[in-house]
């Protein structure tokens, strides 16, 4: 088995976790205004400084790629890349919305055989960055950025359960009527729920270029304009 660092800051919540063998033997979180920028490299650092005081060598470093926040993927990327650079490891790069799924999989809610996943990111406005899993997390279609309408997941509702969940499914709630539409609330983005995507990786070998690798912004980042101040 491995050691891997996780480092996800995909969403409001800034997290960081070690896992060893499979398991996870440290975690921390932040969800303060900014952390990503002010505290990210303190979590990382208190991580490395755990695993060097047990005399755990790391074999890895994963990261949430994506979709997300803009500036939050990449701070994330980049403490990732960093990392790997100073002590030659590999990264491994985790799609945010498979992410978002574990929790949901692992946790005590009984899920049927034909259950469908829908992890859901805000993305502003009535948009959602999502896309539809099965339970083995096969995806249905190519990760998008949607307009929520009455109308959307119809395919799917018609025929499975469906279960929405992410900081974007309560733009959902109002819309989506079907019986077969299901809301999880409090699921969130944690580097500690990377552990079980991030070990299948590192067994097959499916490791990202520290050098070339981006995050899955899947929207290109627009500024906003400057507020003028009034003299």
């Amino acid at each position: 088995m491995s050691c891997i660092l996780h480092i996800d800051t995909s969403t409001e919540v800034c997290s960081v976790a070690v896992s060893e063998n499979g398991a996870v033997i440290y975690h921390d979180e932040s969800t303060d205004e900014h952390a990503h920028s002010s505290k990210l490299s303190l979590m990382v650092e208190s991580a490395l400084s755990f695993t060097d005081n047990h005399a755990i060598p790391f074999d890895a470093v994963s990261v949430s790629s994506g979709p997300g926040s803009y500036t939050g993927l990449r701070i994330g990327v980049s403490t990732a890349k960093g990392v790997c650079y100073g002590r030659n490891l590999n990264l491994i790069s985790i799609p945010t919305l498979e992410l978002l799924c574990v929790p949901v999989l692992l946790g005590r809610l009984e899920l049927s055989d034909d259950a469908l996943l829908c992890p859901m990111i805000d993305a502003r406005r009535m948009e959602v960055y999502t896309n539809i899993y099965t339970r083995s997390l096969k995806p249905l279609e190519p990760t998008s950025a949607k307009v929520v309408t009455p109308d959307s997941f119809s395919e799917y509702l018609s025929s499975h359960p469906v279960y929405f969940f992410g900081n974007g499914s309560s733009k959902c709630k109002g819309f989506l009527t079907h019986p077969n539409a299901h809301f999880i609330d409090g699921i969130r983005p944690h580097a500690k729920y990377m552990c079980p995507l991030a070990e299948k990786a590192h067994v097959r070998g499916e490791f990202s270029d520290v050098a070339y690798f981006e995050p899955f912004y899947l929207k290109d980042f627009i500024a906003g304009k400057p507020k003028t101040r009034k003299i």
